[in-house]
């Protein structure tokens, strides 16, 4: 990579950044040369990931931050930026990876289960958005994922692709208002992802379908998108010389779903 396009220095915060997506993310970035890389996580759970992907950080000579939190309040978004300032500095690069699925016919969704989607996937994207605004440096790098399914016409996802495309307006409202001040907003949208967040949701049934729905599926090891091919775009995304602003940008968005 060259000078123009460098992650050297840079403060660095992603939430969901402990494992999946946002840790390679997170160990890709760091690798890359930025200063500091605070990752996020929600719960106990991910707790062994988190520390899995802080050591990689470090081995990589960045300056790592763990941070715990629930992300569906406000404040909790809040607090989070503020930490994240106070320890490692004012973030040059914020990127949200924070999504929760939910596949199940539309007549079947609880309003508990409706209320917990727009949380997760819609609220905390748009507070990101808020306090990224108000606390990225001038010509940062702002960036959320989203899904392939934005543009998709599909059965049984109404809750998850529903309460992310919200985040395709937030996106192109939050560039209009930080353009100003040379900072980009983006968000990506991977298809099916070989990971451990795709498969909890689908039956067998689906999963081979995924597997070979997509025309480049057969060039795929496991027919899936994969993250390691994912991290490079992103990479590129949140580097200096990159003004791609407003945009969702769909990957493998060729997947159709069963």
């Amino acid at each position: 990579m060259s000078d123009k396009h460098s992650i050297q220095g840079k403060v660095v915060l992603i939430a969901g950044g402990a494992k999946n997506l946002g840790g390679l993310i997170a160990r890709d970035l760091a690798r890359q040369g930025a200063r500091a890389v605070a990752i996020h996580y929600n719960s106990a759970a991910s707790k062994a990931d988190a520390d899995a992907t802080v050591a990689a950080i470090e081995e990589a000579g960045a300056t790592a931050l763990v941070l715990q939190a629930d992300l569906t309040s406000a404040g909790a978004v809040e607090k989070l930026f503020a930490d994240t300032v106070a320890a490692v500095g004012r973030p040059d690069i914020a990127i949200n990876t924070v999504g929760k699925v939910l596949k199940k016919p539309i007549a079947e969704i609880s309003e508990s289960e409706y209320d917990e989607m727009s949380a997760v996937n819609a609220k905390t994207a748009f507070f990101f958005l808020k306090e990224a605004g108000r606390n990225v440096n001038d010509n940062g790098k702002v960036l959320t994922v989203v899904t392939s399914l934005l543009g998709a016409f599909t059965p049984f996802y109404a809750s998850y692709a529903g309460t992310k495309a919200p985040v395709e307006h937030f996106t192109r409202a939050a560039a209009k208002e930080f353009g100003a001040r040379g900072i980009s907003v983006t968000a990506v949208g991977p298809g099916p992802m070989d990971t451990p967040f795709f498969y909890p949701a689908e039956g067998a049934d689906a999963v081979a379908y995924h597997k070979t729905a997509a025309a480049l599926s057969a060039f795929s090891p496991s027919g899936l998108t994969h993250i390691e091919d994912v991290v490079p775009f992103i990479r590129h995304l949140v580097s200096d010389g990159w003004w791609v602003t407003g945009q969702t940008i769909l990957i493998n968005g060729g997947y159709t779903t069963k």
